[in-house]
């Protein structure tokens, strides 16, 4: 094991700024941050050598796109097994109007989060693919009315942070 990376308030600084703004120059960045540009992007290169950046992306509206529901749906399988298990994940993965899918604990085995344009397209997802894939037992849908808060930014101490060594942290719980 490495020894733990402390990241101090510059660095907590510098994902703070890229959270709210991907595309912010280096120079914007070093400025932000207070550091001059050359040791600001040295920082940004040694925190993605770190494995922090998970990915860039651009959040787009779903309201001018037509994609007006949001649905949360509760799946269940007949048998919580490994290869029941697989076989959903898989199916899940292929599908584009999965926004987001959890295994979880409770009463529902899954948790997904749906955005689609109109209930027929809805009532197609759920009949022509959720219903077919092998082992699903239950489905129940809740409706969103209204977004209250959406984020993509992670929490982050104001200070300093110590990042955890990723072979320490199990990834597997099956």
């Amino acid at each position: 094991m490495n020894s733990p990376r402390r990241l101090d308030r510059i660095d907590i600084g510098i994902l703070s700024q890229l959270q709210q703004n991907a595309r912010i120059t280096n120079a914007e960045l070093a400025r932000a941050v207070n550091l001059s540009p050359t040791p600001c992007f040295n920082r940004v290169r040694a925190l993605e050598k770190l494995g922090l950046f998970k990915q860039q992306v651009t959040l787009l509206n779903p309201e001018p796109l037509g994609l007006r529901i949001n649905v949360f749906i509760q799946v269940s399988l007949e048998k919580q097994v490994e290869d029941a298990l697989r076989r959903f994940e898989q199916a899940i993965g292929e599908r584009p109007e999965v926004m987001e899918c959890y295994l979880m604990t409770g009463d529902a085995d899954y948790l997904l989060r749906v955005v689609v344009p109109d209930m027929p397209t809805l009532e197609r997802f759920i009949l022509d693919q959720l219903t077919k894939i092998p082992g699903v037992s239950n489905i129940r849908s809740s409706f969103a009315l209204k977004q209250v808060r959406y984020k993509t930014a992670l929490p982050l101490p104001a200070s300093g942070l110590t990042l955890i060594d990723p072979d320490d942290v199990a990834t597997d719980w099956r």
